[in-house]
């Protein structure tokens, strides 16, 4: 597999966004009920969920990952690249403390080129991940991580380089409620330089909620990612009157777009029904992996792995329905194991 890969060179996958330590816990219906939370769900922790993080420690047997959608994409991809190392970049925001230290060592585990803003101001930003059985709810506790400053870190000379040096580029919907402006820096200069530029949907409040910075971001956008339930709520927030998922993939490749030598391609996963991909006016469907329910430990991060898996092919230049195929394998894997935790090597040809 090694000779596939002769061309790869470090920091050639670009990732930014928001890491954070997931503390992922069994939980039930009760604790679900209690702080208001739907079972299978993205939010923003409120006030009335500052306690839901010392009880989910204290009540039930949790585990800590390293977590944050863009980062499990990149580590994910990383995996499945294996050599050389240091293919994918990362840059976030952290604090100075413990956890902070934990996703500096699992970045490197994965041999992640991480580059952390780090500050003092915030404590290193956290995520509940509430799980009952093939269902995760999320509530994200964005604390540093939503402290990354295009000025502080992005400007930077030297940090600055290592997104010249990639070809491309992968932001989760998520960081758009962080720093806008250093996504359109990114996404612009992918688009003048006919880079690819790719973004995730990440979850409904981002299509309600933060719908202006996702349109503004949205011309620059060469690979658009989702899933089901993230594309009908932006089917109902752009009015496209549609609540059919191949209507709402055309209609989202056919929105504006600035660097024209490439059509958008979106591709909405849903669960575990096939991947729909756009291909110029035709919609194709690519069936997911067959798994057995009894072999499912944990659905949290099969999103992330689906784009993992396919920014791995995309990066070596493989055909898209090889990218759709890597992204099911490295969701197939992710889903048997707790967290978005992967065996020493895959298993992918």
């Amino acid at each position: 597999m090694v000779c596939n890969n002769t061309k790869l060179i470090p920091n050639s996958l670009f990732g930014m966004g928001n890491p954070l330590l997931d503390i992922s816990a069994v939980v039930d219906k009760d604790f679900l009920e209690k702080y208001g939370l739907k079972p299978n769900d993205q939010i923003l922790a409120e006030d009335k969920h500052k306690a839901l993080f010392e009880e989910i420690v204290k009540k039930f047997k949790v585990e800590y990952h390293a977590g944050g959608a863009t980062q499990n994409s990149i580590k994910i991809a990383q995996w499945m690249i294996q050599d050389p190392h240091k293919v994918c970049t990362f840059f976030g925001c952290i604090g100075e403390d413990k956890f902070g230290e934990i996703l500096k060592q699992k970045a490197d585990e994965a041999h992640v080129d991480a580059y952390y803003y780090e500050q003092t101001e915030e404590p290193t930003g956290t995520c509940a991940a509430c799980i009952t059985g093939d269902n995760r709810s999320l509530v994200a506790n964005l604390a540093a991580a939503n402290c990354y400053k295009k000025d502080k870190h992005l400007d930077l000379k030297e940090n600055w380089k290592l997104v010249e040096k990639a070809k491309v580029y992968y932001i989760a919907g998520f960081f758009l409620t962080v720093s806008l402006e250093s996504i359109l820096k990114v996404a612009k200069h992918a688009s003048e330089n006919n880079k690819l530029f790719t973004l995730n949907l990440s979850a409904p409040f981002i299509s309600q909620f933060f719908k202006d910075a996702l349109m503004e971001v949205m011309p620059y956008v060469d690979v658009l990612f989702g899933n089901e339930t993230e594309a009908a709520t932006f089917s109902k927030e752009q009015g496209f009157q549609t609540e059919d998922i191949e209507e709402i993939a055309k209609k989202a490749e056919a929105l504006p777009k600035v660097n024209k030598k490439r059509p958008r391609i979106v591709v909405f996963t849903q669960g575990k029904d096939g991947t729909i991909m756009t291909k110029g006016d035709k919609v194709e469907t690519f069936p997911v992996l067959k798994i057995d329910q009894k072999d499912i430990v944990d659905t949290n991060g099969a999103g992330d792995a689906f784009v993992g898996g396919f920014l791995s092919e995309l990066v070596q230049d493989k055909e898209l329905e090889q990218c759709v195929k890597a992204g099911h394998y490295a969701a197939n894997v992710i889903i048997r194991r707790a967290g978005c935790t992967f065996p020493e090597k895959p298993d992918f040809h």
